[in-house]
């Protein structure tokens, strides 16, 4: 972890932790979209409490689980232990973030919203660069509607061009590329673009 604490990262651990306690552990409709398109080592970034870790590990995959929050890691540690699964809980800052090896599944989902479009697109070459051959990126962020990241301060944010993160992944084949609208509050609107890239 970097010294200073990123204020999304402040945001999620107050609520993971009330998440833990209430025992809210619900995969949302990006991670179930993802779950079919698992494969072999997994590695996912920013994996929050580790919903969708946890239950890629007990489909059989084995996984590095990353992110920022202690209570995040926590969680994944505490139920990889109770569970027996092989799973890897790794608590650390995203920015500047090197994936190390060969995946035969990255993803990164609701993440990459939270950084400068600087560093949003260094680490989608991580992701690219990350995945091994005959493996798979799975990618979602939030395009549209900065009223939802209003909870998360003035830090650092970037809402990607709609297309960009299907045009990361040229020259793979697109197994998935859908766009989602949903109703955000004073009348607006917020927009996620999620992709699912096969690298040959």
């Amino acid at each position: 972890m970097r010294g200073e604490t990123h204020p999304g990262v402040e945001f999620f651990e107050r609520q993971f932790r009330d998440q833990v306690a209430a025992g809210q552990f619900v995969l949302n409709p990006f991670e179930q979209a993802a779950l079919p398109f698992l494969r072999g080592r997994v590695l996912d970034l920013g994996c929050g409490l580790g919903n969708l870790s946890l239950e890629a590990a007990r489909r059989g995959f084995e996984v590095v689980a990353v992110d920022a929050s202690a209570a995040a890691i926590e969680r994944v540690a505490h139920a990889a232990r109770t569970e027996g699964l092989r799973i890897e809980g790794v608590r650390a800052d995203l920015r500047g973030y090197c994936v190390p090896i060969e995946y035969d599944t990255v993803i990164a989902i609701g993440l990459v919203m939270f950084f400068e479009c600087a560093e949003a697109r260094r680490l989608l070459g991580e992701i690219r660069r990350g995945v091994a051959a005959g493996g798979v990126a799975i990618v979602n962020a939030l395009i549209e509607g900065t009223t939802w990241l209003e909870p998360f301060g003035e830090g650092e944010r970037c809402l990607l061009p709609e297309g960009e993160i299907e045009r990361v992944f040229s020259g793979w084949r697109i197994a998935l590329a859908r766009r989602e609208v949903f109703a955000a509050p004073g009348g607006t609107q917020k927009r996620f673009d999620t992709v699912v890239a096969e690298r040959a």
